[in-house]
């Protein structure tokens, strides 16, 4: 029998590889930069992706633009996006488009361990839910590649206005599992935001975060659950 009723997973970094994440060899977001360029019709040389790359790195360090991100609204999100694409100097018509590929939740490719550890855990009755703090609606992804047959239920942020660390949002998740929080647990990457389950009361697991479609190590989940591979 599991040790848990529920598993609660976040998403980017998670589940999937985050579009303005580290790439091996490239620079950060190269990829998410590199096809909005060319969705535009632009030329997409390495020395223009790196160059707007380094921009929204800096831009990103600054206590103006770390400071104004908030997804409790997709109105909130884009003004804090707004921000760092000023403060990285990025024209609007490209800054417009970079948040229509970001907010694209199909883009997001995921770990090629999900689909078997959400199969298992629903072969062993173990519920499961999708905790994100995100500013659309991230259900089509899954319905694209068929896991949303192995999802019970999603807490999006945007939609309760409610980010984590914040306890009531995973409280949220929770009521809609219809389990308690010692009858849970909470798997994410970064531990100022899914770390906050512990206040909860929830046992947490923090993995690193993805980098690479084949970094399995989802295989951690099943064995905190107690269910064979």
């Amino acid at each position: 029998m599991p040790y848990f009723k529920a598993v609660l997973f976040d998403w980017v970094g998670t589940l999937v590889v985050p579009k303005w994440g580290p790439i091996a060899g490239r620079p950060r977001g190269a990829h998410w930069i590199e096809s909005t360029l060319l969705g535009l019709g632009r030329e997409a040389p390495e020395t223009e992706v790196r160059r707007i790359s380094e921009a929204l790195t800096e831009a990103g360090r600054l206590p103006d633009v770390t400071g104004g991100w908030s997804d409790v609204s997709a109105d909130a999100h884009r003004e804090g996006y707004d921000t760092w694409m000023r403060a990285a100097g990025i024209e609007p018509a490209l800054a417009d488009a970079l948040y229509a590929t970001l907010s694209d939740p199909t883009g997001n490719p995921f770990a090629t361990d999900v689909a078997p550890t959400l199969a298992g855990l629903k072969a062993a009755g173990v519920k499961v839910a999708v905790i994100s703090d995100i500013h659309v609606d991230i259900r089509p992804a899954f319905e694209k590649t068929g896991l949303d047959a192995y999802v019970d239920d999603y807490a999006l942020s945007f939609e309760h206005g409610l980010c984590k660390p914040d306890p009531a949002f995973f409280g949220v998740a929770l009521e809609q599992l219809g389990v308690r929080p010692d009858e849970a647990l909470m798997v994410g990457d970064r531990s100022g935001h899914d770390g906050g389950g512990v206040e909860a009361g929830l046992p947490t697991l923090l993995l690193p975060p993805l980098t690479r479609t084949v970094e399995e190590r989802l295989h951690l989940v099943l064995g905190a659950c107690g269910i064979a591979r």
